[in-house]
């Protein structure tokens, strides 16, 4: 099985941390079911956030008993110290636990500092000073702010998008938390979807000795796949490193990486899907993306106000009106050109 030390931590966990946005979607008991087999299979690392709805609670529900054999990671995305707080409380009562290991800022639209007015990182300072958080992280799909946050020194942990899709300056934010002794935590190893070699996805990660994956998992097919990985992992044979590199010229592009941070809508467009629904098509089962519910969807990029608000929030500066056309004309072209 392989290890992952995440830096100045010393927290060293198995290469396969479980992701536990998508147990959303699923019971309870299910959910519980898919904890518990992950954890006899070896994995000890949970990610989880007060925005993932019921996700904490199910964690609670399934692990609590275990609490002190496994590392559980969670975000707030308060914006004052009362809302801080509000989560805190909210988080260690749904978990069942008076600790969490790495608790993490959500995504903030800046690198939250002492004395920067918001009190945020005053508040993790005192939580860690209650026993109530062992570390503190940040999560972010910015450059810029994670590149202050690993500069700041200020930070035990970063979460941050990294896939064989990867570019220059992603590495580059790999490398450098190496050097500074950050915890690096990989999300968006498939890329939200458009990876389909799981495989290929985990060679690419293994490479990096400080990286340690979640994986999203919400199905026994998925959480299977992964787990395989703890025994036999896959190398960076010929035949993937071929992939990787004809994946790359497909994809390595202005593409959405199906985020969300961009919603809600105001035309109550499901942007993070259909602004990228030309390769979905192209990287999935056609007919998944062709019944009358998902055309119901597209067909909603007709309504676009063009606020440009969807713009304004994506972390990776896209046109996002522009891509919601361009797939809305690409998916009728698929519909053999009937409106629909």
């Amino acid at each position: 099985m392989d290890y992952v030390t995440l830096g100045r931590t010393g927290i060293t966990v198995c290469k396969n941390g479980f992701g536990a946005l998508p147990v959303q979607r699923v019971s309870f008991d299910e959910a519980k079911r898919l904890f518990l087999r992950a954890y006899d299979a070896g994995v000890n690392f949970y990610d989880t956030a007060r925005w993932y709805t019921d996700s904490e609670e199910k964690i609670g529900y399934s692990l609590s008993h275990l609490r002190d054999k496994i590392y559980i990671a969670t975000k707030t995305g308060a914006q004052n110290t009362d809302a801080f707080w509000n989560d805190l409380h909210t988080s260690l009562t749904n978990m069942k636990t008076d600790y969490i290991d790495i608790y993490q800022f959500h995504n903030p639209s800046f690198c939250p500092k002492p004395d920067d007015g918001t009190g945020l990182y005053e508040a993790m300072l005192e939580a860690k000073k209650q026993g109530k958080i062992r570390f503190i992280g940040i999560t972010n799909h910015r450059l810029t702010v994670a590149n202050e946050a690993i500069d700041s020194g200020l930070y035990d942990t970063i979460q941050f998008p990294f896939c064989y899709l990867a570019t220059e300056k992603d590495i580059e934010i790999v490398n450098k938390c190496k050097e500074n002794n950050l915890g690096f935590i990989a999300m968006k190893g498939l890329s939200g979807g458009l990876i389909t070699n799981s495989a290929a996805a985990y060679a690419f990660m293994a490479q990096y000795d400080n990286v340690l994956p979640i994986w999203g998992v919400q199905r026994e097919h998925e959480l299977e796949e992964f787990l395989s990985y703890n025994t036999t992992p896959p190398e960076m044979t010929e035949e993937i490193s071929s992939l990787i590199a004809h994946d790359r010229e497909m994809l390595s592009c202005d593409f959405c990486r199906g985020c969300g941070y961009c919603m809600p809508c105001p035309a109550d467009i499901e942007i993070n899907n259909c602004a990228r629904m030309s390769l979905l098509l192209r990287r999935s089962p056609s007919e998944l993306q062709l019944t009358p519910e998902v055309q119901e969807k597209m067909h909603k990029i007709k309504n676009c106000l063009h606020c440009n608000k969807c713009k304004s929030k994506c972390p990776y500066g896209l046109d996002t009106p522009k891509l919601l056309a361009d797939n809305y004309k690409d998916y009728v072209e698929i519909l053999n050109g009937k409106e629909f």
